[in-house]
């Protein structure tokens, strides 16, 4: 939890960015009924209590040659004989697969969630034979492929 509270015109700042974060701060404070100065200063403070992480552009993937989605489970061996702490090597070693876009530690029979962005099959395959399949704490991989997009949004409901 944050120390601070949201009030309505923050929650209007925080819903107007997300759905374009490149408006000028004049742009914003016209959309939230606000001056420029205040509505610079509630942009500052909800940054710097990390309300706002970071503005990005988001890239289409398939323009870029990054067109196959798969998702995987990962089960890790917890009693590694290599390490003494598989899961914290397997997290610390993800960091530096760029195929992997998001990965996040689950609950249920399986351990990571990963979320890869890859161009084909081929690519897929050699990431999943070659890095996740020869890491020494994997020992249960089960793949998932995105056939059609239904619906994406980086949009929170506030």
């Amino acid at each position: 939890m944050s120390d601070i509270e949201l009030d309505r015109t923050d929650i209007k700042i925080l819903a107007e960015l997300q759905r374009d974060g490149r408006l000028s701060n004049q742009e914003l404070a016209d959309r939230v009924s606000l001056s420029p100065s205040p509505c610079l200063r509630r942009v500052r403070r909800l940054e710097e209590k990390g309300f706002i992480k970071k503005y990005v552009a988001l890239i289409d993937a398939e323009k870029v040659g990054l067109g196959l989605l798969a998702y995987v489970n990962i089960r890790l061996n917890k009693h590694s004989g290599s390490s003494h702490a598989p899961m914290s090597d397997f997290a610390r070693d993800v960091q530096l697969w760029p195929e992997v876009v998001e990965c996040y530690a689950m609950s249920g029979d399986m351990d990571y969630l990963l979320r890869i962005q890859v161009a084909d099959l081929a690519h897929f395959s050699r990431f999943a034979m070659d890095t996740l399949m020869r890491h020494p704490a994997v020992i249960d991989m089960r793949s998932f492929f995105a056939l059609q997009q239904i619906k994406e949004t980086t949009e929170l409901r506030l």
